[in-house]
């Protein structure tokens, strides 16, 4: 493998590009790429702890010294190409939801796969509209901590602990997974039907099945960091004890990239610190989903 071998010497080397994995030009460029990695640089609603807008920046970088084989696929997806796009930097809700729908809109039409990262939990709204404009019979999977349905926070409609409220008003095919904390006044925007809660996971051994039921043919997926315990995943905004492990989310993720057809995916609400190893957890998580994607394809 002399290609992969030259990517590991250029980041022993520190030459590696900053784009998504280091790739080289004729794995990075646009027209030749059938991914779009979409970083949005915003945390202006959080309200705990801040520095989630950092969290493009630690992901890609960290994600520089991924090894580009999956051993579980035996696969290298990058040679499908990965393009790492100029990263957006709204200065307020209205014009963060603008920019990202309408980039998301052009990747889409251009036929590209998009990843977007985070930044806070809101840019998913736009995310999401996008992609069901394009598969307007989707289904939405949540992994998430919270339940993020309240009406408005702080006297903002478009806060992080609104988006999956922002969300249902476009689509009421939502289930959230991993879910840990919320508040009483969510309760009457929740079908707890498709709720699957984090403390009924470690009892039920069907957990998985119950999820898939939910879905139609296509599926987004937008993960907020928090949905895994901090233990493995401590630099997020707002960290819940008691969530997924790293094989219980990746074995969900198989599962449905198996049976089901994922149309994008977001990964947000990381929060880095001075310890690294979250920000490649996140990175290592976006290519393991990606090879996931394009091995059952």
């Amino acid at each position: 493998m002399p290609q992969l071998f030259s990517l590991f010497n250029n980041a022993m080397n520190g030459t590696t590009p900053f784009n998504f994995a280091g790739l080289p030009e004729q794995y990075s460029q646009y027209e030749k790429s059938k991914i779009v990695i979409l970083p949005v640089s915003f945390n202006k609603t959080s309200t705990w702890l801040k520095g989630s807008d950092k969290g493009p920046r630690a992901i890609i970088d960290a994600s520089r010294n991924l090894e580009l084989y999956d051993i579980e696929t035996n696969s290298e997806v990058y040679i499908q190409g990965i393009f790492t796009a100029e990263t957006l930097h709204p200065h307020d809700s209205e014009s963060m939801i603008k920019d990202v729908y309408e980039n998301i809109k052009r990747y889409l039409s251009d036929g590209k796969f998009v990843v977007v990262l985070g930044g806070e939990h809101s840019i998913s709204f736009s995310v999401v509209k996008a992609h069901l404009e394009c598969y307007p019979n989707m289904s939405v999977l949540q992994l998430d901590a919270h339940t993020d349905m309240r009406d408005s926070y702080e006297g903002n409609r478009y806060s992080h602990a609104c988006v999956m409220s922002r969300v249902r008003e476009i689509t009421k095919n939502i289930t959230s997974v991993g879910i840990r904390s919320m508040d009483s006044s969510e309760l009457k925007n929740l079908q707890t039907r498709r709720v699957i809660f984090a403390k009924d996971i470690q009892k039920s051994a069907h957990w998985k099945k119950k999820v898939l039921r939910q879905f139609s043919q296509q599926v987004f997926i937008t993960i907020d960091l928090d949905v895994f315990d901090p233990g493995i995943m401590p630099s997020t905004g707002t960290p819940e004890p008691g969530g997924l492990s790293w094989y219980q989310c990746l074995s969900l993720l198989n599962e449905i990239s198996r049976k089901k057809h994922i149309v994008g995916f977001d990964v947000v609400e990381l929060c880095p610190s001075s310890n690294r190893a979250p920000d490649f957890f996140a990175a290592k998580l976006i290519y393991k989903l990606l090879s996931y994607i394009w091995y059952y394809l």
